[in-house]
């Protein structure tokens, strides 16, 4: 589905880009992410179909979607200190 379609989808559903990841448990940015690639993944673009679709049919999807224990995602690629990209820094010599 292209963004453009996606956020169409949103905008039926009554939902803006935010209120959708936050629904869904996913930060904003990774999904607005996706307006340079101009398309979205076929799981996104399936959950905003329906959300919009259910809304199209006067169908609260809110208290539904409430019953879920939505737990955020972690972020990816959060490095531990002293790492960077899993492998362990080293201390560099500078010279002045």
């Amino acid at each position: 589905m292209t963004y453009d379609a996606f956020l169409a989808e949103l905008a039926l559903a009554g939902l803006t880009v935010r209120a959708f990841a936050e629904l869904i448990g996913m930060n904003k940015n990774s999904v607005s992410n996706y307006a340079s690639v101009g398309r979205v993944p076929t799981h996104l673009a399936v959950i905003a179909t329906l959300l919009s679709e259910l809304k199209g049919r006067n169908i609260g999807f809110e208290d539904v979607l409430a019953k879920i224990d939505r737990t955020p995602k972690k972020p990816r690629g959060a490095a531990k200190p002293g790492r960077f990209g899993g492998d362990r820094q080293e201390q560099l010599e500078l010279q002045s």
